[in-house]
């Protein structure tokens, strides 16, 4: 019996278990694995919405109570330079939360993994925070700060900081307790562990955090502005909806909800791009393999 030990066959070694990127067609610069998940809610948004259209248009029923989708963006065109005004408010406020929430939250976090009895001091509190619903504080938050700009923005922050906390502290905790015991045999100080190992292995998890806070940042300003209710033209789509609803605007209200489900969506889709370039070389939830 003959053991081959030639290069070629070797097996096991770093090189066989390097990943290999799959190379695929693409189709308008996309590859074609992809299109079925774009064309296909496509397909059902256009099926959904022509049955909507038909239902309004056959059973006759007023743009004041359920508008079609025709008259919908006929008005999103109409109304574009309020609506559009209002969406910058809006996202003004989404963006500079989520900034906010990313801050603390990931400086929370590195405190937390370096001092536990710090974690168990202050982490029942940002727990409370996150499960007190932000409708019921909002008024607080506004008759104590005064600015309803700076308002807003707390209230959007505490809706949002919270996942970035969660996860960023569980993926920072994460890290492989032999590559940790590995950098304390070879005499490495805690910057230099958080440094290369802890923050690497926490990145993922970082991310998925951010995926969920950007709608959560969202949905938190829209809920401030309802609540705090300011107008005026530089007040945000959520006023906009509540002085649709007043005058009977109903297709300009559609509109509005129309922006904000777009916005929501923009968000989601821009974070998980940020999220794939970040690991799509390296780690296994984003690497493409072969079968």
């Amino acid at each position: 019996m003959s053991t081959d030990l030639s290069p070629t066959s070797a097996k096991g070694t770093d090189q066989d278990a390097a990943p290999v990127y799959a190379q695929e067609e693409t189709v308008l610069g996309l590859p074609k694995s992809r299109w079925p998940g774009i064309l296909a809610p496509l397909a059902m948004g256009v099926i959904f919405l022509s049955v909507w259209e038909g239902i309004v248009r056959l059973k006759g029923i007023p743009p004041y109570i359920l508008p079609g989708p025709g008259i919908i963006f006929q008005t999103l065109i109409t109304d574009w330079p309020t609506l559009s005004v209002a969406l910058w408010v809006t996202l003004r406020i989404t963006f500079a939360a989520l900034i906010a929430a990313v801050s603390v939250g990931v400086a929370l976090a590195i405190l937390f993994t370096q001092s536990k009895w710090l974690e168990r001091s202050l982490l029942p509190y940002a727990i409370v925070l996150q499960v007190t619903p932000v409708v019921s504080i909002a008024p607080l938050i506004i008759i104590w700060v005064g600015d309803v700009n700076l308002s807003l923005l707390i209230c959007a922050w505490i809706v949002a900081f919270f996942p970035i906390l969660s996860n960023t502290i569980m993926g920072l905790n994460s890290a492989d307790h032999n590559l940790v015991a590995l950098f304390q045999l070879y005499g490495a100080n805690r910057w230099q562990t958080l440094r290369y190992l802890r923050l690497p292995a926490a990145l993922p998890y970082f991310l998925s955090g951010l995926k969920i806070s950007g709608g959560l940042a969202l949905i938190g300003a829209v809920v401030a502005e309802f609540v705090a209710g300011t107008g005026g033209s530089a007040s945000g789509l959520a006023y906009r909806i509540l002085e649709s609803g007043y005058q009977l605007k109903i297709p300009r209200m559609f509109a509005a909800l129309l922006m904000i489900s777009m916005s929501g969506i923009a968000i989601f889709l821009a974070t998980s791009y940020i999220a794939h370039r970040l690991l799509f070389r390296w780690h296994e939830s984003a690497i493409k393999r072969e079968s």
